[in-house]
């Protein structure tokens, strides 16, 4: 399932910060159709992005009925993204 989306970076700050895109409701739901396929437990779905040149793997988080991309700093720091600003994503979810 291929999915491209905009979206703002907000970060959550626990021990450490982190930083998440969150995933709108339509592309969530579409989501929640093949979650059962694709989590590998916890409810999280692994996928590969894109953010800008930035091509990644991780796993989405579950939130409040949608999902969270979580964004390291190897994602975030060479394209100078911080709290705020708003990104283009691309992302396949892998079942």
């Amino acid at each position: 399932m291929e999915l491209a989306f905009t979206g703002h970076v907000i970060e959550w700050r626990g021990p450490a910060p982190y930083y998440f895109v969150r995933v709108p409701d339509e592309e969530s739901a579409d989501i929640r159709e093949v979650a059962a396929m694709a989590t590998y437990g916890w409810g999280v779905i692994p996928v590969e992005a894109r953010v800008g040149e930035v091509a990644f793997e991780t796993s989405l988080f579950p939130k409040d009925g949608g999902y969270l991309l979580p964004l390291k700093n190897a994602v975030r720091a060479p394209q100078g993204l911080g709290s705020g600003d708003e990104v283009a994503v691309e992302m396949t979810v892998r079942l």
